[in-house]
């Protein structure tokens, strides 16, 4: 008799906005069962109608391998995540305590040996393990926008991340065909910080007349070979965003992260990027 094949991993995903639906799409196209919890039930429709409308345009790129796969499911609760969760990974917005309180919560749901995960850029990863019974299987999960397409997870390591948690998050990042580089818990990590570092200089820039942004972004992308220019990856990744992450390294780690004057005008104006249509360029 052929064995039977084993069921497909769990995972849950908390928080179903731009980079938890890029999250749960991510897996789902990799065979994962997921389960993306949001706060209500409309939060949660768009949440599946964000991985759903991925899924297609996936398939419709080429990019996925067959029909853009029914394995997401939508939950108001996390007391819906499934007992046998194999991972769960909170991707709501940077707030410290919120995201202690969600992980907590989770923790009290799934078997213990579910990995937990923050999708935080930039919180210390060391406070959010303190809130469990088991820190020891928890860690930094970082991944990049937009997720279905970008090709690195930063995996932070708490003090007390285990060895074999550590090994289940490589294979988890290996398993959706991403690079895993894997750094100690410090302010901003390492790619918040140098990006960061690298974005804030070249608003300082633009505010100082050295040159517009069109230009600073053209001498990175042909001078250096960036991709993307900082300040167009900046209107990519939310202003807000920026300036979040700005003043809490602002407060570790001092002047060299203090906000610029012109991306706290520009978020006061709403001028948050390409969310808004706005931010240091003008978009469709």
């Amino acid at each position: 008799m052929t064995p039977a094949a084993a069921p497909p991993p769990v995972v849950g995903v908390i928080g179903g906005g731009r980079m938890g639906a890029g999250i749960a799409q991510s897996f789902a196209a990799a065979g994962s069962r997921v389960v993306v919890v949001e706060r209500d039930e409309s939060a949660a429709a768009a949440a599946i109608q964000r991985v759903t409308r991925g899924l297609r345009q996936a398939a419709e790129r080429g990019t996925l391998a067959g029909p853009p796969p029914d394995r997401v499911v939508v939950a108001s609760s996390i007391a819906e995540l499934p007992h046998d969760t194999d991972l769960v990974v909170e991707a709501v917005f940077e707030d410290a305590a919120l995201k202690a309180e969600l992980l907590a919560a989770a923790e009290d749901v799934v078997h213990d040996g579910c990995v937990l995960a923050s999708n935080t850029s930039a919180l210390s990863v060391t406070e959010l393990a303190a809130v469990l019974r088991s820190p020891g299987r928890f860690l930094g999960m970082h991944f990049f926008n937009p997720v279905p397409v970008s090709a690195l997870v930063e995996l932070v390591l708490a003090p007390d991340t285990t060895e074999a948690t550590r090994a289940a998050a490589i294979r988890w990042t290996h398993a959706l065909g991403k690079q895993d580089v894997v750094v100690r818990d410090s302010p901003g990590f390492a790619s918040s910080r140098l990006g960061l570092a690298l974005g804030l200089e070249a608003i300082r820039m633009v505010e100082e007349g050295v040159a517009d942004p069109e230009a600073v972004d053209t001498a990175m992308r042909l001078g250096y070979r960036h991709p993307m220019g900082p300040l167009r990856l900046t209107d990519v990744v939310g202003l807000d965003v920026r300036l979040a992450i700005a003043e809490h390294l602002h407060t570790m780690l001092g002047e060299r992260f203090a906000p610029p004057r012109l991306l706290r005008e520009k978020v006061a104006r709403g001028e948050l990027g390409r969310k808004t249509g706005q931010g240091f360029y003008r978009w469709q």
